[in-house]
């Protein structure tokens, strides 16, 4: 389908890409008054559409977005979009901001902008061999109201990639302003030490990933034994295997962190296992196995 011909989901309806239009006074626009969630699709089915909605509508309270929709109307907008574009295996995007602060407007409506393309996944040796990261130069501020949150407001994020990228790492690690282990950018992250699963707290705060919940939820299921703590760069460099998630990602194996080989240098016994076990949940979710 060619970039002219596909189709977004805005506000109510699907329409044409290239003739999507959002008003030049929109909070998301001008101030990154909004909210978006990046879902993945298998098989035509999203992969736990349930949490990606629970959390943008408990991120919308919280922080005041404006959200006027129902779970559900999302939820059939984003299938709408899926079908419209004819993908099975796809990523969808999710955009809410509050809306036009036009101070004409009399009443202010949030804008709804689902989008849809086809899944380009992660390199395979990234999850043979493990991946490089290093640590992001930012510090996260617990005290940043946003902080736990997927705003908008995503350029630092953005930046930490960036940086990352041009050390040809795969991802940053944030660490709080107090030096806490926090996430990377556009994930969670998980050590292992001792056959023992830990990973930050969520009140850090930490963004509450999709994908973290699921390998948490597995891991209990598997008896893995898992504890949610404050963690620190000694942790990091002391852990026998480490590990990100995101739902895009699934579980990637991390083989250094900067110039430190985490553990054997190899993907290590606990990721594999839970790798497996993800699996085997999308099956299950989804209705086929990936």
């Amino acid at each position: 389908m060619s970039e002219d011909k596909k189709q977004v989901f805005l506000n109510d309806k699907l329409v044409e890409s290239d003739k999507a239009y959002i008003p030049a006074a929109d909070s998301g626009f001008l101030y990154g008054a909004g909210l978006f969630e990046t879902m993945r699709s298998y098989g035509g089915a999203v992969f736990c559409l349930g949490d990606h909605l629970d959390r943008l509508f408990l991120s919308a309270e919280k922080l005041g977005i404006n959200n006027t929709y129902e779970k559900d109307f999302i939820a059939d907008a984003i299938y709408k979009t899926l079908g419209a574009n004819k993908l099975s295996d796809g990523r969808l995007r999710l955009t809410l901001s509050s809306g036009s602060m036009s101070p004409v407007s009399d009443q202010q409506e949030p804008t709804l902008l689902i989008s849809a393309v086809k899944l380009q996944p992660y390199p395979p040796e990234y999850y043979k061999n493990g991946v490089l990261v290093v640590l992001c130069p930012y510090k996260q501020n617990p005290y940043e109201p946003t902080c736990g949150h997927k705003t908008t407001s995503y350029f630092p994020r953005m930046a930490g990639l960036k940086f990352a990228h041009s050390a040809r790492a795969a991802e940053a690690l944030w660490f709080t302003v107090d030096n806490r282990l926090a996430e990377g950018c556009v994930s969670n992250v998980f050590l292992v030490k001792d056959s023992v699963l830990s990973t930050p707290r969520l009140d850090t705060p930490i963004l509450p990933g999709v994908a973290r919940k699921t390998v948490c939820s597995i891991a209990k299921s598997q008896g893995i034994g898992l504890v949610e703590k404050d963690l620190y760069i000694d942790d990091v460099l002391g852990a026998d295997e480490i590990f990100l998630t995101n739902v895009v990602m699934q579980i990637m194996p991390v083989s250094r962190v900067e110039k430190h080989t985490v553990g054997e240098g190899q993907v290590g016994p606990i990721v594999k296992k839970l790798q497996k076990g993800f699996e085997e949940f999308i099956k299950s979710e989804c209705g086929q196995c990936k």
